[in-house]
């Protein structure tokens, strides 16, 4: 079987990380804007570059393990480094316009 190129597997791995649904919020974390930067070395490690809606979120390790789990049945993918940063800072125009509707936002 041919390897996939990475950009098909990055493509999965976005599809995967909107099955990663916010406790608090009930949207997934995607089109919450919470992805900054996906990476993924010729060696299959993942590293997810995220932010969350709060600096000292109780949801951090919650989150990480749902991400890991997500994109556990991904062949590519031999490790997964989530990288929690809070520059630049989450503001509400980061989320989707579904987020935002989802949420009753204008």
């Amino acid at each position: 079987m041919a390897s996939r190129n990475v950009e098909d597997v990055k493509d999965e791995i976005i599809e995967k990380l909107e099955n990663v649904i916010d406790p608090e919020l009930g949207i997934d974390i995607v089109n919450l804007g919470l992805i900054y930067e996906i990476d993924l070395d010729s060696v299959g490690a993942c590293e997810i570059k995220m932010t969350l809606t709060t600096m000292g979120c109780p949801l951090t390790d919650v989150l990480a393990e749902m991400i890991e789990r997500e994109l556990q049945p991904i062949a590519e993918i031999k490790q997964v480094n989530i990288n929690f940063v809070w520059e630049p800072a989450w503001t509400i125009d980061k989320m989707t316009r579904y987020a935002k509707m989802a949420l009753g936002i204008h």
